[in-house]
């Protein structure tokens, strides 16, 4: 009996513990070395940035508002704001979307220095969980 005790223990004080870090929820942090765009999707991989063709790298990772990993080919035929980052093949491959009022706060921000394109990326991913 008394092992049993000690499993029941066991199994409450593992819970709690996956409890508290479930709690924490998910933190999207800001990326670092991106740009701007619209990007159009045709069919994977290759997608339209602004209106000038381009290509998704083999193995690339769409993020939606919830930083959820999205497949390519459900975007397809869709234009969605984002920030995209490049490989070191010069091909689109890390890629984060934004909702319409995030993509005119950075577009605008874009053309500026760099500092407030940066810290506008972190108050917006900064209030995102």
């Amino acid at each position: 009996m008394n092992r049993w005790i000690r499993a029941a223990l066991a199994a409450a004080l593992s819970l709690s513990v996956v409890h508290a870090v479930l709690a924490q929820g998910i933190v999207r942090e800001p990326p670092k070395d991106v740009r701007p765009a619209r990007m159009a999707v045709m069919a994977p991989p290759e997608i339209a940035l602004d209106g000038k063709a381009d290509r998704l790298s083999p193995g690339a990772r769409i993020r939606n508002v919830q930083n959820l990993v999205v497949m390519s080919g459900s975007l397809a035929g869709h234009t969605v704001p984002v920030v995209y980052r490049r490989d070191s093949a010069g091909l689109v491959h890390d890629v984060w979307m934004l909702t319409e009022d995030e993509y005119a706060r950075v577009a605008s921000a874009d053309g500026n220095d760099g500092s407030s394109f940066r810290q506008l990326l972190n108050a917006i991913f900064g209030t995102r969980k």
